[in-house]
């Protein structure tokens, strides 16, 4: 019995040693059997070994170690702080972003403690300039980006929501329309993607029928039409026959079992004109604020949207400016490296051909790209965002690892995966209070920074509160960096007014507690780099 014991595994090995030795696909494993196996182990689990044990503290991408602790530590309300200074290096490295804190600020420092909302309405209302019928208030500047049913699984959708309800937060449906796990209390922003899920007839063209059908069912504030984004800019999408189940089939109306296909253009709108007769006709029809969702390429785009909208006849009522550096779908890597610009350079371009004709308060502009990190989100709120989605983030805060399995539907935590063994691991109302932690925390770190630069709320940090610092040798405000004028980057002035009796208004008390929470001596740690282990009293 214990010579089998030892005989099998040694026969095994020689069967693999053989095949390597006879096959002609790969020579690392016909001129070194067996151990070459090493070689593809090793590649395999280079991006978790990188992340844990290669690189440091702020260097792995897309998210640094620093980054996604942050963001683990804010959704458990563990300590967030980082002790002994920052480790970037000044010295060396370029773009360190930079507040100018004021010295004699009018703001007393009694928002956003732990275990508070933060509340933090918009500054604009969302479809008030245009006199929509549904026009509102956001009642966060903080919102989740789109993220389809179908790239994620039902669990991590309805996490999301969860926590989006939870949080006061609009939960943007991505374009792979409402789903069932879409329905849990969160207030969504609907897309509507070249291939019109969700509200398209047996051709797979608009319906404006099926769109109000289903705005009548579901808790719908707003339409987002969506042109691109940064993770796959001007491509359309690709969900393999393999994961279309009929329950993704049903959500979006297509057959199940097929490869689900979304065009790189829309059908029903061919150049700017006709965008806006779609979007006047949308908002007519429903009574719901509608904006566009793009990244950033060439500018003649913008130029004739902002040139036909100064007529003031017709126009979008938000627009969401996504970044390169956005990522929350596959794309080939030309695309995801090299196509559109990043989220700074490209919304700063768009936002001066508006500014530029005086109309950029009559819109409300909305960013998305690797902004839910607290400087990230402060530059853009800086550069004229008057909201800011986050994605990624809001993936990490449920669970994800960065293991960078995305596309290939083996995403280890549940996330990114329609694998029913792997989606089991995502406990959606736990992990639905994680999200719900993390956008107020955010929330708080932003009232924090306002209070720093003297203002009640992050809308009113101008770009010359912002500096851009390159080594130890040079530094620009943004406003010289991006050419924005005075006055630039600010809400109207009534819409400052506005906002800041509503900050006095929701002002909180502080949370009654013995000392900072994020400071205390005891308690539980918050450098942990799981995102999905839990914590005592989790």
């Amino acid at each position: 019995m214990r010579k089998s014991l030892v005989l099998a595994p040694l026969a095994a090995l020689g069967a693999v040693a053989a095949r390597d030795l006879v096959q002609k696909d790969h020579a690392i494993l016909r001129n070194f059997p067996l151990v070459g196996h090493a070689r593809y182990w090793l590649e395999a689990v280079g991006p978790e070994l990188r992340q844990y044990i290669v690189a440091s503290n702020d260097e792995e991408r897309p998210f640094s170690r620093d980054q996604r602790r942050w963001v683990y530590a804010s959704a458990k309300l563990q300590n967030n702080y980082f002790g002994f200074g920052t480790d970037n290096d000044f010295e060396k490295s370029l773009g360190n972003v930079i507040v100018h804190h004021r010295t004699f600020g009018e703001e007393h420092p009694t928002h956003g403690a732990v275990g508070q909302e933060a509340l933090l309405p918009s500054a604009k209302v969302l479809g008030g300039p245009r006199g929509r019928k549904h026009a509102f208030r956001p009642g966060s500047v903080v919102n989740v980006s789109g993220m389809s049913f179908g790239s994620l699984s039902g669990p991590a959708i309805e996490a999301i929501n969860r926590g989006a309800a939870e949080a006061g937060c609009l939960h943007n449906t991505g374009e792979g329309a409402v789903s069932p796990y879409h329905r849990k209390g969160g207030e969504l922003v609907f897309q509507i993607g070249t291939a019109y899920f969700g509200c398209r007839d047996e051709n797979g063209r608009f319906s404006l029928p099926k769109l109000k059908e289903l705005i009548d069912g579901a808790p719908i504030r707003a339409l987002e039409v969506k042109l691109s984004q940064g993770a796959k800019p001007g491509l359309g999408g690709v969900l393999p026959a393999a994961k279309v189940s009929q329950e993704i089939a049903d959500t979006r109306g297509i057959p199940a079992g097929q490869d689900c296909l979304s065009p790189s253009r829309h059908a029903e709108f061919k150049d700017t004109d006709s965008l806006l007769d779609f979007v006047e006709m949308l908002a007519a029809e429903t009574g719901l604020p509608v904006g566009i969702k793009s990244a950033v390429g060439e500018l003649d785009f913008w130029e004739n949207l902002a040139g036909l909208m100064e007529r003031g006849d017709r126009g979008v009522d938000f627009v969401t400016i996504d970044g390169g550096e956005g990522g929350t779908g596959a794309s080939p890597m030309i695309f995801t490296d090299a196509v559109s610009l990043p989220f700074r350079l490209g919304f700063a371009r768009v936002y001066a051909e508006f500014a530029r004709r005086r109309i950029q308060e009559d819109l409300t502009f909305i960013g998305s790209g690797k902004l839910g990190l607290p400087d990230n989100a402060v530059v853009a709120f800086a550069l004229g965002a008057d909201m800011v989605n986050v994605g990624r983030e809001a993936m990490l805060a449920v669970g994800c690892i960065q293991a960078q399995r995305c596309h290939t539907g083996g995403c280890p935590t549940g996330v990114a995966t329609q694998n029913p063994w792997l989606t089991r691991g995502v406990d959606p109302v736990s992990k639905g209070e994680r999200v719900a932690n993390y956008v107020r925390t955010l929330r708080r770190d932003l009232l924090k920074v306002s209070e720093t630069c003297g203002v009640p709320h992050p809308a009113l940090i101008g770009p010359r509160s912002i500096e851009v610092v390159d080594t130890l040798s040079a530094g620009h405000l943004l406003d010289t960096i991006y050419g924005y004028e005075p006055e630039w980057g600010y809400p109207s002035r009534a819409d400052r007014d506005r906002i800041v009796e509503i900050m006095e208004r929701v002002d909180e008390e502080e949370a009654g507690t013995e000392g900072p929470p994020e400071t205390a001596e005891y308690g539980e740690r918050g450098d942990d780099m799981e995102g999905d282990v839990p914590s005592a009293g989790a």
